[in-house]
């Protein structure tokens, strides 16, 4: 490692060079790679509503839906803008009440229920199709484009609306999430690190990283706006160990230890891969478990996470040291005595009564996990954006002029008998909630004929395969309601045509309530499971995996057990990844004190001195790292108008804190007591003889690094 050391130092110049090269790459992936705002999309294929979809696409050429409200416009008019959205780019079809047989047929023979359907006093309904899937650019740009056609007196309303408005919102604010990262990370560091110039390197270095690992997400095609949102302040939050690390370590060998400044970053660098590699595995292991999830929301957020880990370790060896070297100047000239409390008496305090602090965690755990248990969760995607947005405010009209609150769309065989398409309609109507269920057998009474019919209209709703139903309903989305009106009209469906499809914004909704409460139990127990073999081979011990896992998994109970004592609804999207995030993000603190308390241990002290000394000396960091986590991602959170982006970020914030003070109050009181049994269920644990010194040993050569 030394060597390594060596030729980055003597290479920095060229390395720095090459970095700032790659740099051109990256940006042109990052602006290239292409961003998904529709969570549903990352549902398994295997799951019927994403065969329906498949299927209305290829055989309907329909993608993308949306209801299209027209309010104070006469006949006219409206037939007017019906005519501008159809001649619109990827808009296959629009059904309307005036267009479902065409000018040459006298509307009075339709039935009164679709009248009722399609229009409410000066309010008239439109159902509007894509040729292109929800989220993608072309019904995003239809969907901009109707609302500039047809001007205010048009409210459309449906997922892709919804993915128009969450795009607009999100594209506004990524840059800001980054700044407000970024400006308090470096203001809190340059407070707690002992130069204030010094974090702003620190994040010139991360700072490549994530543009180095935005960039190369190219590969995968697209990613997850919620990925993209959070990806460089996690990032950010994460690997700022690293840097911090090499800095202590440059700083020491180079004024404790004595060496000129090359042979100081030498040494710097061989010891810093050492120890990140040991501390980033559990890192990327926590994101790599969110990589088992069937979501594969979970496999696009764990890939690009993980690789950024990566990143961050390898610039924080190889650029980071030549930016240090090359800005030493500056970085000395701003030194200053670290904001930082002195922990010597708190750590005597704590080894001295253990037994408070075990009392401690024993009252918490029951609460934090009877709340971590029953927090409740909601998965409506549009509950946590603004309600201002015009997609907002065209689904509350949608519900208080017509009623309906979704809509659902039946696929069926198209060679099943009209007859009992008509049976299979009235059953439809008939379950709770439904307020109308359209087809072609619904655009005419009993008595007219078939052929009555347009062409446009029946190539619209029918198919080679296939014949459509279109059914609007007044439950909303995610509801328990919903739910139990799906399973019965599965049932009715599927006892007519055992083949048929249900789909939609709902369908899919109950899908994913399905999937990831599997994937929530699956990501535990993987990430849980990886963490604990990454500490058994690290620290050879059957009972400190044991003790260090469970530590963090309280503070995870309390983090997220806290929003069920406050009456807060989580996103489905925390209740899955935070634990896991949370988890392999912190247990590196727990890490770093067992290390220490080991080598105290190793040197001769006996169990209260150790755990005493290894809590003086490496409390310092796990605040720094926490609180420069916190930072970065704490202000994100107040800002953020995106609720599933704001309470991510907000539960890592939180979640780091709480880690923090487990890992400094109740872990250290449990290594005091479980002692003996660490010991003997350790390897490594070789006592040697010395001199107490001001509680600790003084032995030749010894520092204070961690």
């Amino acid at each position: 490692m030394l060597k390594f050391g060596r030729t980055v130092v003597k290479k920095r110049i060229i390395i720095l060079i090459i970095g700032l090269i790659l740099l051109i790459p990256s940006a042109i992936g990052f602006l290239k790679t292409g961003v998904n705002y529709d969570v549903l999309l990352y549902l398994p294929d295997s799951m019927e509503t994403v065969q329906g979809q498949d299927i209305l696409l290829d055989e309907f050429n329909k993608g993308g839906f949306a209801m299209v409200m027209f309010k104070g416009m006469d006949d006219k008019d409206m037939d007017k803008c019906c005519q501008k959205i159809e001649n619109i780019d990827h808009v296959d079809s629009v059904i309307a009440y005036d267009t479902l047989l065409g000018p040459q047929v006298p509307d009075i023979i339709l039935p009164n229920e679709i009248k009722d359907v399609y229009e409410d006093g000066d309010t008239q309904l439109a159902a509007v199709f894509f040729d292109t899937p929800t989220s993608d650019v072309g019904s995003i740009e239809a969907i901009q484009a109707i609302r500039k056609e047809c001007g205010k007196q048009c409210y459309v309303s449906g997922m892709s609306a919804f993915v128009t408005d969450l795009k607009e919102v999100s594209e506004h604010e990524e840059p800001i999430y980054v700044a407000i990262a970024v400006v308090l990370a470096t203001l809190l560091m340059a407070l707690l690190m002992d130069s204030a110039f010094v974090s702003v390197v620190f994040v010139l270095g991360i700072g490549m990283a994530i543009i180095f690992n935005m960039g190369s997400n190219l590969f995968l095609g697209e990613i997850s706006y919620i990925t993209k949102a959070i990806a460089a302040v996690l990032q950010l939050a994460v690997t700022m160990d690293y840097s911090i690390f090499l800095w202590h370590s440059y700083e020491e060998h180079r004024f404790d230890m004595g060496m000129d400044r090359e042979e100081a970053m030498a040494n710097a660098i061989a010891k810093t891969l050492v120890s990140v590699t040991g501390s980033s595995i559990t890192t990327i292991a926590g994101f790599l478990a969110l990589c088992f999830m069937t979501f594969t929301l979970g496999l696009n957020l764990g890939i690009v996470m993980a690789k950024g880990v990566l990143i961050g370790v390898i610039t924080s060896v190889t650029i980071l040291p030549a930016l240090i070297l090359g800005l030493e100047k500056p970085i000395f000239r701003t030194k200053h005595k670290p904001l930082m409390i002195n922990f010597e008496k708190l750590s005597k305090g704590i080894v001295r009564r253990p037994a408070i602090l075990i009392i401690l965690f024993i009252v918490l755990l029951p609460p934090a996990l009877y709340g971590y248990t029953h927090t409740e969760t909601y998965y409506k995607l549009d509950e946590g954006v603004p309600q201002d947005l015009p997609f907002a405010i065209s689904n509350e009209m949608l519900r208080d002029d017509f009623g309906i609150a979704t809509q659902h769309m039946i696929l069926l065989d198209s060679n099943i008998p009209q007859k009992e398409v008509r049976e299979m309609m009235s059953d439809l109507e008939n379950v709770d909630g439904v307020k109308a269920v359209l087809g072609m057998q619904s655009a005419l009474g009993p008595s007219v004929p078939e052929e009555i019919l347009p062409s446009a209209l029946e190539g619209t709703l029918v198919s080679d395969n296939h014949q459509l139903l279109l059914v609007t309903t007044e439950y909303e989305v995610a509801s328990d309601e919903i739910y139990n009106q799906l399973v019965q009209i599965n049932k009715i469906i599927k006892s007519h045509d055992k083949d048929s499809l249900l789909i939609g914004e709902s369908a899919c909704t109950k899908d994913l309530i399905d999937v990831t409460d599997r994937d929530f139990k699956i990501v535990t127990a993987v990430s849980v499971g990886a963490i604990f073999l990454i500490i058994l081979f690290v620290l050879q011990s059957l009972s400190l995996p044991l003790i260090l896992v469970g530590c963090i998994e309280l503070a995870i109970f309390i983090n997220l057990g806290i929003p069920f004592y406050t009456g807060t609804v989580m996103s489905f999207i925390d209740s899955i990844c935070i634990s896991t995030i949370q988890l392999g993000a912190t247990v590196d603190y727990s890490i770093l004190f067992t290390n220490r308390y080991k080598r105290e241990r190793n040197a001769g002290l006996d169990a209260r001195n150790a755990v005493s000394v290894a809590h003086m000396k490496t409390m310092p960091s796990v605040c720094v790292s926490a609180i420069g986590f916190f930072a970065a991602t704490f202000g994100v959170s107040v800002y953020s108008d995106i609720d599933i982006i704001s309470s991510m970020v907000f539960f890592m914030a939180r979640g780091a804190a709480v880690s923090m003070l487990v890992v400094m109050f109740i872990l250290p009181a449990m290594i005091v007591l479980l002692d003996k049994i660490i010991i003997k269920t350790s390897r490594g644990f070789e006592q040697v003889e010395g001199a107490y010194h001001y509680g600790r040993l003084v032995r030749e050569g010894d520092t204070d690094d961690q």
